[in-house]
């Protein structure tokens, strides 16, 4: 079980200065624990400390980062089954997603701390001109200084960790703030970092308000600011950060495309139903829109909705669980109004489609017009359009016919269209054989257009924290 309640992170230190934030159980409705809130001045104080502790965590050598994070890796290894279980109440997150995601956490802190071995420079020829023949130069990568981080509600732990493992990996402070709905475990990350050696004012980890925390955007002290939310939100905050760098992963509206060559439609149907149903839709690769070729449309049509409609839907701390609750009512009843939008419409509804609260049926549509927001917007939850299409081509149009363009899945067994998919699509990345929902933790992860800016993957991002400073010699 959730402790009674858990304090904020200053400068390192847990403060119990209140306990004004209810954390409730996504799926009873009732408060699970009370959070410790901060404020403005709290924050100010965050920011001052993160600031004074930038020479010491840069001074920090490889081997005394790698440790940090070699102790957070053990740690949550310990404390498996309680992250587990803090988001499977927080987040509404079936166990076995839970599970899964707890994992990842302690994948992403085990990497970040192998690229603290990395080479972070080279040696640069500068001799390509007479007037350069007697330089020489090389560079190194030095950290970028504070850093500011907000992270979502869908993954508590897994994307603050792809924040947090990395600042520490290339020796930035930073000022985290969780999502108000799911910060525990941020917090149990914070309680974990306090264990650390890490310099004085090296982390804060602050839930608060929107309001309270502007100047996580704006303040100038902070150099780089992190942000994974909504596409709203996200290009929001970025045109007030002024000139600090600023990385956005700001989800999308995934497609999928199964083409004629793929002869293992069950395959496709079991990965298509993890890809658009796993911990109930809510996931910025989730798979939205699935195109499949109209020779095996039927087929492929009727045997994914015969396996969503065995999926069970209820108490995510039972084993047996596969669609728990959206994060809140009133997220479900936005998506549940798409769906009745799509249907009137003249949409067909296949599969799903009735609401209980924060509860939504694992939902398949097809027949819906590209105008329709199921179809153009992020649904974010457990919901799925299928249409057909008689060209390789014309399907990669209307993969790219988005305003997001985070990750595509193309299941094909022909080469060419791999090659194809893969200089067409308009995405930060294409998953072959497999659903766009696919990641690991170490690979180069984010979108184009209104999915966001920069890249996640732990080497990826401990560049962005990083700024190259040149050596260049004259030999007299």
């Amino acid at each position: 079980m959730l402790k009674d309640q858990y304090p904020y992170y200053l400068a390192n230190k847990a403060v119990q200065a209140n306990t004004d934030l209810d954390v409730t159980d996504k799926y009873n409705g009732g408060v699970a624990t009370r959070v410790a809130l901060a404020d403005e001045t709290t924050l100010d104080q965050a920011i001052a400390a993160a600031e004074a502790a930038t020479p010491a965590m840069a001074a920090l050598k490889p081997y005394q980062r790698r440790e940090v994070l070699e102790h957070c890796v053990s740690r949550f290894r310990d404390r498996f089954d309680e992250l587990a279980e803090s988001l499977c109440i927080e987040a509404g997150k079936p166990i076995n997603d839970a599970e899964g995601e707890v994992t990842r956490l302690i994948e992403t802190f085990r990497v970040a701390a192998a690229e603290t071995e990395h080479d972070i420079g080279a040696v640069i020829p500068l001799a390509n001109a007479a007037r350069a023949a007697a330089y020489q130069g090389m560079y190194k990568r030095v950290p970028i200084g504070p850093c500011a981080f907000i992270s979502p509600f869908n993954f508590p732990l897994n994307l603050a960790a792809h924040k947090v493992a990395p600042a520490i990996a290339a020796g930035c402070p930073f000022v985290l703030k969780p999502a108000s709905r799911t910060p525990v475990g941020a917090l149990i990350i914070g309680e974990t970092l306090a264990e650390t050696d890490l310099p004085e004012g090296a982390f804060s980890i602050l839930p608060m308000t929107r309001d309270a925390a502007d100047a996580l955007v704006e303040d100038h002290r902070l150099k780089l600011l992190s942000f994974t939310g909504s596409d709203t939100v996200g290009w929001a905050l970025k045109a007030r950060a002024g000139k600090k760098k600023v990385v956005m992963e700001l989800g999308g509206n995934a497609a999928c495309i199964v083409d004629e060559t793929w002869d293992d439609l069950e395959d496709a149907v079991q990965r298509m139903l993890i890809g658009a149903f796993y911990q109930s839709g809510q996931s910025c690769i989730g798979v939205q829109r699935i195109l499949i070729h109209s020779s095996v449309y039927e087929s492929f049509r009727d045997r994914f909705v015969e396996a969503t409609k065995s999926l069970k839907v209820g108490d995510p701390k039972d084993r047996d669980t596969f669609i728990g609750p959206m994060i809140s009512e009133g997220e479900a009843k936005r998506l549940h109004d798409w769906i009745q939008e799509a249907q009137a419409a003249g949409g067909t509804l296949l599969c799903g489609g009735d609401r209980d609260g924060a509860m939504l049926q694992a939902t398949l549509m097809e027949n819906v017009g590209g105008d329709q927001k199921l179809v153009t917007e992020e649904a974010f939850g457990p919901a799925a359009v299928l249409s057909s299409f008689e060209d390789f081509d014309e399907a990669l149009a209307s993969v790219n016919n988005s305003r997001f363009g985070l990750q595509a899945g193309i299941f094909t067994r022909d080469l060419y269209r791999m090659q194809q998919a893969w200089d067409t699509l308009e995405v930060g990345g294409v998953i072959i054989g497999d659903v766009p929902s696919w990641r690991t933790d170490q690979m180069p992860y984010g979108g184009v257009k209104d999915s966001g800016l920069g890249r996640e993957g732990l080497r990826f991002a401990i560049e962005d924290m990083s700024e190259i400073r040149l050596l260049a010699i004259r030999t007299p």
